[in-house]
């Protein structure tokens, strides 16, 4: 009986989880902004207790999902910080519905079995890898808001409600930069993993070309904003593609490798 409950509890808590995130996004205009941020809060709660009973188990797991759902996990805690700062960021209902899907797509699709590190580099890789899908993450959240924004001015529409688009602008930028310096340890801490595990710095994979790929596309955004001036649609379209590198880097890869290909190892 005590093996039956332990053994359930992740289904529990992940279920609790994705309720409490998809409550306040079913009943936007029917719950209170201090209701809708408690249930989000519990929810982020419970979804870190999911986390860490996978990724602290006997044996952890990390797969594709994993990562998606430490994402948006990361997201939520960010977000929800700045918003302490910034009380005019607007409450997005997508972040809930999007954290209640990770938050499932975790507990179905668990990933492999995590292996036993043969080098002090692979949890430091891992890590600051995880930690660097936050930041982007929230970059793309504020570059869609930025876009928002300046569709509102186009339309002449309220201007004054939410962040002032300068300020958003400012703080996507933040990110990307912020993201792109973890990025740049991400690839180099990869290197020395491989260098202590295969033997060889690069292993010219598909996570490595997309990997590749989208530092290219974040050096560019960079240096288009401080060189050129780069802003609007422009700086956020080459954004949305390193973003969508990125993520094809590691989620598309593994996705390819646990559920087309059934490969977990």
């Amino acid at each position: 009986m005590i093996l039956a409950s332990a053994s359930s509890l992740p289904l529990i808590l992940t279920v609790l989880a994705a309720l409490a995130y998809m409550l306040p996004a079913a009943l936007v205009n029917r719950i209170s902004v201090r209701a809708s941020h408690l249930w989000v809060g519990t929810a982020w709660l419970l979804q870190g207790a999911v986390l860490a009973l996978g990724l602290m188990g006997e044996p952890p797991h990390f797969g594709f999902a994993t990562a998606l759902s430490v994402t948006a996990w990361l997201v939520a805690a960010v977000y929800a910080l700045e918003s302490l700062i910034y009380p005019q960021l607007p409450t997005r209902w997508t972040l809930s519905t999007i954290g209640a899907v990770a938050v499932l797509l975790a507990y179905i699709f668990p990933g492999g079995v995590m292996p036993v590190s043969t080098s002090v580099w692979l949890p430091v890789h891992l890590a600051f890898g995880v930690a660097c899908y936050g930041l982007f993450g929230m970059a793309v959240v504020h570059a869609w808001f930025m876009n928002l924004a300046e569709k509102r001015i186009r339309l002449g529409k309220d201007t004054h409600s939410g962040l002032p688009l300068l300020t958003l602008e400012r703080l996507t930028y933040r990110f990307v930069g912020a993201g792109f310096v973890l990025l740049s340890a991400t690839l180099l801490v990869g290197m020395l993993f491989g260098e202590v595990v295969y033997g060889h710095a690069w292993r010219w994979d598909h996570k490595t070309v997309f990997s590749v790929l989208s530092w290219i596309a974040f050096a560019i955004l960079l240096i288009g904003r401080i060189g050129f001036g780069w802003r609007g649609k422009r700086a956020a379209g080459v954004l949305y593609m390193g973003s969508a590198f990125l993520l094809l880097a590691y989620v598309g890869s593994r996705f390819v490798m646990e559920i087309i290909l059934g490969r977990t190892a």
